[in-house]
């Protein structure tokens, strides 16, 4: 269980055919270790993205202790630990478990969970969707089937603001602002009602929003089991929904009534539409966000990140979510070299590992876009045609062909004039 994989690579199915595996996702976690060229490399699962002080600083230890000293921000919200030594995988696994990090070793790769990550904090969405994901985590633990599930198989739990709506989850909820939960499940939508206040005042409205999130966990169970139902069927080894072929699609609305869930179906269901990211800075009064550069935290900026905070969240846009401290600590974080103002040339430039910790890379794509000019618009930088990391929505792709030549958006660049080309680019947008 803790001997290092090697990657898998993706079948080419013709266009508008299901893919067919013949073995399991090799998805990397924290106790099936991938072998990189830079390592070992541990990938784990953090529902919502969210840490306590306590793991922060454990993170940091086992950083500079097992690897190469920093922490990797994954666009689920997720950490990589890289640069881990042959045979560190028995003491990185009891590391994580004595920190809380491992609940369930059956279930530690199928924890993928995405939240609103400033759910609770700034007054904005309609309902607290941290919890929600606490609560699904626990309900996939405590669910044996469900460790079935691919390492890819996503949940995202939307507020109601946009943000992480359309970020491809395979079982999406979204908060309403009427206390209901809206739930898609591959291309279908249903409303779950609200659990309804029974009568006035605080503690009724929290027994509402309860009653919600315990319908809206149950709800995205059932559809996973129900994924994993029609796979079995199938027999093609779909890692996701949109992998099965037409023949069988789940019966999500079956699935939902044998689980007792009542469940409208929304025929042309409008999400709410996507927000931007927050921007780095104040979130709130008791909450600031951050970005991690090139989505890595040393040790260091991690301690900085852990020190008198109530909960650290980690989100998909390769950023930190601190609650707790004011947000004069901003200029402290900034000293430690983190992005803290939206007027900082590094926000929204991305880039997957790139040489040499990557030996499919073509280039040094992190040396390049470390030299990223500002703009409007988010840029991602790759070494390969696979694009690791990419971002969702709107952005600039800048791919290696070798490392001398890049790929912008389809037009093959000299890597001596990309800077010119990227920062002229960011200002006309490419659809994902």
């Amino acid at each position: 269980m803790l001997a290092a994989m090697p990657p898998t690579p993706p079948p080419s199915p013709e266009p508008g055919e299901a893919p067919t595996r013949d073995r399991g996702d090799a998805c990397p976690g924290a106790l099936r270790l991938h072998a990189a060229a830079d390592g070992l490399l541990a990938r784990l699962r953090l529902p919502a993205g969210r840490l306590t002080s306590r793991q922060v600083m454990v993170l940091a230890d086992a950083a500079e202790s097992l690897g190469d000293g920093s922490l990797s921000v994954t666009s689920r919200g997720n950490a990589e630990l890289r640069g881990l030594r042959d045979g560190c995988g028995a003491g990185l696994a009891a590391l994580l478990a004595d920190a809380g990090l491992l609940p369930s070793p059956t279930h530690e790769r199928v924890r993928n969970i995405v939240a609103s990550p400033a759910a609770g904090l700034d007054g904005l969405g309609h309902a607290d969707v941290q919890l929600w994901a606490r609560a699904l985590d626990a309900a996939l633990c405590a669910e044996p089937r469900a460790a079935a599930l691919s390492g890819r198989f996503l949940f995202a739990l939307d507020d109601g603001r946009g943000d992480v709506a359309g970020l491809g989850g395979d079982v999406t909820l979204i908060a309403a602002p009427d206390g209901a939960a809206f739930l898609t499940a591959g291309t279908e939508t249903f409303r779950l009602p609200g659990a309804g206040a029974g009568g006035a005042g605080h503690a009724a409205a929290a027994g509402s929003a309860a009653g919600t999130a315990g319908t809206a966990v149950r709800a995205a169970l059932a559809c996973a089991l129900a994924f994993l139902d029609a796979a079995e069927a199938a027999g093609t080894g779909a890692w996701r929904p949109r992998e099965l072929p037409g023949a069988h699609l789940p019966d999500w609305a079956r699935a939902l009534a044998r689980a007792a869930i009542t469940a409208e179906p929304v025929p042309s269901f409008a999400p709410p539409p996507a927000a931007l990211p927050p921007a780095p800075g104040p979130l709130g009064d008791h909450a600031l966000h951050v970005l991690a550069p090139l989505g890595r935290l040393t040790a260091g900026q991690l301690r900085a990140l852990g020190a008198g905070a109530d909960e650290v969240r980690l989100t998909p846009w390769r950023g930190v979510v601190v609650a707790g401290p004011a947000p004069d600590l901003l200029p402290a974080l900034a000293a430690h070299g983190l992005v803290t103002g939206p007027a900082d040339p590094r926000t929204g430039v991305t880039a997957c590992t790139g040489t040499p910790g990557c030996a499919k890379s073509l280039a040094d794509v992190r040396a390049d876009a470390a030299r990223a000019p500002g703009g409007p618009l988010p840029v991602h930088y790759s070494g390969c045609a696979r694009r690791c990391g990419h971002p969702h929505g709107t952005r600039i792709e800048v791919t290696a062909l070798g490392p001398d030549t890049y790929l912008l958006d389809g037009v093959p660049v000299p890597r001596t004039a990309l800077a010119e080309a990227v920062a002229a680019a960011r200002t006309t947008p490419m659809e994902s």
